[in-house]
């Protein structure tokens, strides 16, 4: 079976797959629609995604199911749909791996709930708890051999999720990345240093940062979380750049080139597990799998 572990034992890094949304907004999907109703409307489409982040070099991929949760789906009056769209993601991630010989990682893919917890918001930790804990056990039964938290800026909301998978599975392996995009810190002003030492005691597989405002940001979480804890594997998942909008669509201006050298400063930096986020496709990936490659074997 292969596992993060077993990947970092042999290449001491893994290289993860990019963007989704990126490369589905190319195969039709409107703006504003949910992507993870096309596991059940478009397999196909999702399926060969994911091949080409596979053939691209990609050894963990994610379901299409960042928004997947209970909240994010009732924004499209989807959330009785939780456990279909979940399932159906994992399956199809699961089937594209099976035909390549089981070499990569299946991981279930768990963003924010998209609301804020209180005492700032309105949805309580218990609620947050339970949605995430619902979305995890629809990937779990599905077959998923990692819970892949990402995207966060709140300590708490982490914590839910985290909690919420291993409600369900207290064995899963469980990767937590947030997104440090206000002046080095998250949203919520968590700082990389406050991240590593929080999460730390929740034992995940990994931990790190991803998406925001493009390379640069990601290097410095790297540098600032590997200060405090060398032994931690961190994750880089940075977006292709600061999106601009071009008719009212985000373009993402980093080359492949620039993410490949983002890969191996992130990779001097600290980080073992490497991919990127918004923005980013096969092209991106590829580049960063070849540069990584090149770096290690110098």
């Amino acid at each position: 079976m292969t596992t993060i572990q077993s990947i970092l034992e042999k290449s001491g890094y893994v290289i993860t797959d990019g963007a989704m949304g990126t490369v589905l907004f190319s195969s039709g999907l409107d703006q504003g629609d949910p992507p993870e109703l096309w596991n059940v409307d478009y397999p196909d489409r999702v399926a060969a995604v994911h091949q080409a982040y596979y053939d691209a070099g990609a050894q963990v991929m994610l379901t299409n199911t960042f928004g997947g949760n209970r909240y994010r789906l009732m924004l499209h009056n989807a959330q009785d749909r939780v456990a279909e769209v979940n399932q159906a993601a994992a399956a199809i991630l699961r089937e594209v791996v099976s035909k390549n010989d089981n070499q990569a990682v299946v991981a279930g893919d768990i963003g924010p709930s998209g609301q804020v917890l209180t005492p700032y918001g309105e949805l309580s930790f218990q609620e947050a708890k339970e949605g995430f804990a619902q979305q995890a056990e629809a990937l779990i039964s599905a077959g998923v051999d990692v819970i892949w938290i990402e995207t966060m800026s709140d300590l708490e909301e982490v914590r839910a999720a985290v909690e919420g998978a291993r409600q369900v599975s207290a064995d899963i392996p469980v990767v937590t990345t947030m997104t440090f995009d206000t002046h080095g810190h998250t949203m919520m002003g968590v700082s990389p240093e406050q991240a590593l030492e929080t999460l730390t005691p929740l034992r995940p597989l990994a931990l790190g940062g991803n998406c925001g405002n493009g390379p640069e940001e990601i290097i410095e979480v790297i540098q600032k979380m590997h200060a405090v804890d060398p032994d931690m594997t961190l994750v880089a998942k940075a977006n292709a750049g600061i999106p601009e909008l071009v008719k009212g669509r985000p373009v993402y201006r980093a080359s492949p080139a620039t993410m490949a050298d983002y890969a191996v400063k992130s990779y001097q930096a600290g980080a073992r597990i490497i991919g990127a986020c918004c923005g980013s496709t096969p092209d991106h990936v590829k580049a960063i799998s070849q540069a990584l490659a090149a770096h290690t074997q110098r």
